[in-house]
């Protein structure tokens, strides 16, 4: 995960378009350079995010982002516009030829710290997909995703919600931890793993020593803090914990 600096228009934006795209480039490469599989992009740092309409500065901003990171990396990459602007995400993939997007709010409603998403994207998001003709983006979706909670829908399992999102057209799943850096469950993954044949990936936790319990379950593990100084989202790549962390996938994955 890069997350790229915060954008025009947000509370901490302090840095120009041109310059933001530049740092996102310089670490999609590290990470690639370093034999990640794949790259997303996330604007994180707009936080206290908006839900749902982000407006079209942060539209155009992620674009050149999004634009420049694909010119400069040959991995597969991705993008996720908080708070769950799915449509936008959606949009820029397809027209800076990206190829997924991470979807929240995908299936069932939930209450996030930006607020309440409580109309269910799958119908809307896959309707607009084939209305613009990005069929060829996939859409991974969180399911019981961090920094949310879900007491409206706490009598529907975890294994459940896999199920329906697989129902409603998902083309992979995305399995979190409470919040930023927090670790995933190992439980949570063999539900939604026994639910659904989709892919599976890890959102939130994973460090070297946990890779191997966490590919067993996952096809794919998210990693956007442990690799940064201090283990913290905010900080810049370590090197050195980027080149841990390749090592240790390798071995999980041998």
């Amino acid at each position: 995960m890069v997350h790229v600096g915060a954008l025009p228009g947000t509370p901490r934006s302090a840095e120009s378009v041109k310059d933001i795209a530049a740092r996102a480039v310089d670490e999609a490469r590290m990470l690639a350079g370093a034999g990640f599989d794949a790259v997303i992009i996330e604007n994180m740092h707009d936080a206290p995010y908006l839900r749902r309409e982000v407006g079209p500065e942060i539209i155009a901003a992620m674009t050149v982002v999004a634009a420049s990171v694909r010119a400069a990396v040959a991995v597969p990459i991705g993008i996720q516009i908080l708070a769950g602007a799915n449509r936008a995400a959606l949009a820029v993939a397809h027209s800076t030829g990206l190829g997924f997007v991470r979807a929240e709010g995908f299936v069932f409603a939930s209450v996030a710290d930006e607020g309440i998403l409580e109309e269910a994207d799958a119908g809307p998001l896959l309707r607009y997909r084939r209305a613009i003709g990005a069929e060829k983006v996939a859409v991974l979706a969180d399911i019981k995703k961090k920094h949310s909670a879900h007491a409206i829908t706490a009598d529907v399992s975890i294994a459940e919600t896999a199920r329906n999102a697989e129902f409603f057209g998902a083309d992979g799943l995305i399995v979190t931890g409470a919040a930023t850096g927090s670790a995933t469950s190992l439980n949570d993954l063999r539900e939604a793993r026994s639910a659904s044949k989709l892919p599976l990936a890890v959102g939130s936790g994973a460090t070297p020593e946990t890779l191997r319990d966490l590919f067993q379950q996952a096809d794919a593990v998210i990693v956007g803090s442990w690799y940064k100084a201090g283990g913290d989202w905010r900080g810049a790549p370590d090197p050195a914990r980027v080149k841990e962390l390749v090592a240790a996938a390798k071995r999980s994955r041998e």
